[in-house]
């Protein structure tokens, strides 16, 4: 992928993530830190909805990469 973004700068080509991906990308975190908060504290449903969000935010994060993918073709 590193090598995909220098040869796209080298022609000049900028490579934008979608907002997808990237809203995507901080659903996972987000749910990540639920679930590790609710581990922690013995909280089941805040570790379900960490879990929940964990798996939106990926869902999210495909769509974009389907998205950056059409559009870079």
């Amino acid at each position: 992928m590193v090598a995909t973004r220098l040869a796209a700068a080298a022609l000049g080509k900028e490579q934008v993530m979608d907002k997808d991906r990237v809203i995507g990308s901080a659903k996972v975190v987000k749910g990540k830190a639920k679930v590790a908060v609710g581990k922690a504290i013995g909280d089941s449903k805040l570790e379900a909805e960490g879990q929940a969000e964990k798996v939106e935010g990926k869902v999210q994060n495909a769509v974009g990469g389907i998205k950056d993918t059409i559009r870079d073709a």
